[in-house]
């Protein structure tokens, strides 16, 4: 029996020592193999920056991603020496005035009797405007006569060709005072007669129109049809000329409401366009007299380029005018929408060719990049 019980103890043994010889095989496996896979195992840093929360990242709201009420604007090529051409350009003794010798002129008289429009009259057949300043000249004198129904209002001056304009220089450059006043007569190249924008009133009694009396209407007034009182007393140190109260020149609406509300002449509304409301920066916006919305903003123009890139709105009609001396002024009608790739792109308030861009000019877009108007 002991042998027996020895021999059984022995077996147990034996069982119990390779049962753990074996737990030890699979306990050693285990922890070889874990190793290994920790070992393979990459750990990525973060990127995040630890004090970037997910909460603190703003999502835009889907609402405020396509504003239909704001205006998109596009870059679009505008022919250069268009700055030269446009309702807005400044013409004085610093800056010429370059004629294309395609004026679209209209004489007053014709035009009267082609409408049987009696309100007033011109010296003869040859006093012309451009075409797109009579029918504010007559609807204003139209409004005037109306009232007062005076008969004596006649356009002494309007249209000159720089030949003319030579002629009246040389003729009257012996008045001109000697103690330092303006010139009463602008030299060939720098009358604003030459562009076709400015007329001079007179009146049949004592041709002598000073703004007064019945006619004093048409001098406060003028700017509802888009005129200005060019040469006023009190700007005579900054357009270098005497005052002329029978001097008006078509500037458009709504830019003669708001030099005559702020009594700015026009080299100080250029100078304000450039400096305070150009397309990178604030738009000014205004409205006219009868409460229409604009938005109005210079960008210069590239000299050493045959065309400029000028950013131009979307959608909605708008004029660009040349100033004569360093860029484009461009006048968006707000309330005005049009058809998409629709715009005028000519300089729609200038009556010259060589200004108007070809039609494959106005649909070819330089840059897809466009800016939304604040």
């Amino acid at each position: 029996m002991p042998k027996d019980i020895s021999k059984e103890k022995s077996i147990n043994k034996a069982k119990t020592t390779t049962e753990l010889v074996i737990s030890a095989v699979i306990i050693g496996t285990a922890v070889f193999l874990g190793k290994g896979c920790l070992d393979r195992v990459k750990v990525v840093p973060s990127t995040q920056n630890e004090a970037t929360k997910i909460e603190d990242i703003e999502i835009p709201d889907a609402s405020e991603a396509i504003d239909p009420n704001k205006i998109v604007f596009a870059a679009k090529p505008v022919s250069t020496k268009s700055k030269f051409s446009g309702n807005l350009i400044l013409v004085n003794n610093e800056h010429q005035y370059y004629s294309t010798g395609e004026e679209k002129l209209v004489s007053i008289m014709t035009k009267n009797d082609e409408e049987g429009r009696t309100s007033f009259t011109a010296v003869d057949y040859d006093y012309t405007v451009l075409e797109p300043v009579y029918e504010p000249l007559a609807k204003m004198v139209d409004d005037w006569y109306s009232i007062y129904n005076n008969d004596t209002l006649i356009v002494y001056g309007s249209y000159r060709s720089n030949e003319f304009q030579q002629q009246l220089y040389d003729q009257f450059t012996a008045n001109t005072a000697e103690d330092g006043e303006a010139p009463i007569v602008a030299p060939p190249g720098f009358s604003e007669h030459e562009t076709g924008y400015a007329i001079d009133f007179s009146e049949t009694e004592s041709y002598d129109y000073q703004g007064t009396g019945d006619f004093q209407w048409l001098n406060q007034n003028c700017h509802k049809y888009g005129f200005i009182i060019r040469y006023a007393e009190d700007k005579e140190d900054i357009t270098e000329y005497r005052k002329e109260p029978w001097h008006f020149r078509y500037v458009g609406s709504p830019h003669a409401k708001y030099m005559t509300d702020n009594n700015l002449c026009l080299e100080e509304y250029i100078d304000l366009l450039r400096n305070a409301y150009n397309y990178s920066g604030e738009h000014l916006k205004i409205a006219d007299e009868y409460g229409s919305p604009y938005e109005i903003y210079f960008y210069p123009s590239d000299d050493g380029e045959e065309y400029t890139n000028v950013p131009l709105p979307t959608g909605v009609k708008f004029d660009i005018s040349g100033n004569n001396v360093d860029g484009f002024i461009v006048t968006v009608h707000v309330n005005e929408k049009v058809e998409i790739g629709k715009e005028n792109l000519s300089l729609t308030t200038s009556p010259y060719s060589s200004a108007t861009t070809s039609a494959e000019e106005t649909t070819e877009e330089i840059s897809t990049e466009t800016t939304v108007a604040y």
